[in-house]
């Protein structure tokens, strides 16, 4: 699992649906550009045999760049249900707008309340990436296979790594254009890496 490189709604502070989004900053594009002289380098995702990324602009933009440090025959399919959390109506506005508007869950005491209407709680969310991951899963046995999504998705695949309840909140560091595998075999998972970050070259 990859997490796309900064886009214009992290930047900007901007609440990223589909509509917020913007896609990806020039420094994403550097992020995304130095994974990819990583890969190419260290050939270490060449047995990939699946590709997919979420159905967000910056993950999309984010997965064109690096199918150039995948096999050749490997195209993205994208699949809505690797994005991140949805934030409903509230899209596109800057963070303390929304905050104002829609509140902030407290996910602590009430892991079913949405992010704002039309969005999703913690509960659904993590429903939507499990049932995603099995998916893929059954789908590629014994395959390595690349994702390029979220770090609120790749924060419920480590729940489900390490067997914790769907309420739980991890907040992992995850870095944009980072690297985090799971191994999926029968009933156990291996953490085989975790945020794991190629530099960007010295300017």
């Amino acid at each position: 699992m990859i997490r796309h490189g900064e886009s214009y709604a992290n930047a900007d502070g901007l609440a990223g649906g589909p509509l917020g989004d913007g896609g990806l900053t020039p420094l994403g594009h550097r992020q995304a550009e130095a994974l990819v002289a990583r890969l190419v380098m260290s050939a270490e995702l060449s047995k990939a045999s699946a590709f997919y990324t979420s159905a967000l602009p910056r993950a999309i933009e984010t997965g064109e760049i690096l199918r150039a440090g995948l096999p050749n025959d490997l195209k993205p399919v994208v699949d809505a249900a690797l994005n991140e959390i949805s934030v409903g109506q509230g899209d596109g506005l800057p963070w303390a707008e929304y905050v104002e508007r829609y509140g902030t869950p407290d996910w602590d005491l009430e892991p079913n309340s949405l992010t704002a209407p039309g969005g999703e709680s913690l509960l659904g969310f993590h429903e939507r990436c499990r049932e995603a991951i099995e998916r893929l899963v059954a789908r590629h046995p014994h395959e390595q296979v690349v994702l390029v999504s979220h770090g609120g998705f790749i924060e419920q695949a480590m729940k489900i790594q390490q067997g914790v309840g769907p309420e739980v909140r991890l907040r992992p560091r995850i870095e944009n254009c980072s690297m985090t595998e799971i191994e999926f075999r029968e009933d156990w998972r291996r953490l085989l890496r975790y945020n794991d970050l190629a530099p960007l070259p010295a300017e």
